[in-house]
């Protein structure tokens, strides 16, 4: 499991980087990062200049976690304002 970690830790350094460096989800702003058989999906906000991590799957539920981010997305919209007007994040 740490290697898991490790490997997730730097998939979040290669985004701050370059939010661009994992394959879109059909939608530019929605992507998702591949670690063997885990996807790792997350949002780019460029008008809050952020990025968001929003799941972690297996391929077989793939459609389920892009379906439920669709739905959740002013949820997580919301939540990511927040952090950056708290000066959580840059």
């Amino acid at each position: 499991m740490r290697s898991f970690k490790e490997r997730v830790n730097k998939i979040e350094d290669q985004l701050v980087k370059n939010p661009n460096v994992g394959s879109p989800l059909g939608i530019s702003w929605l992507r998702e990062k591949r670690y063997g058989k885990y996807r790792i999906y997350y949002i780019i906000y460029e008008d809050l200049k952020s990025v968001f991590m929003v799941a972690i799957s297996e391929k077989k539920d793939q459609q389920k976690v892009i379906n439920t981010v669709k739905i959740l997305l002013e949820y997580f919209k919301e939540e990511i304002k927040e952090l950056v007007d708290k000066n959580k994040i840059t």
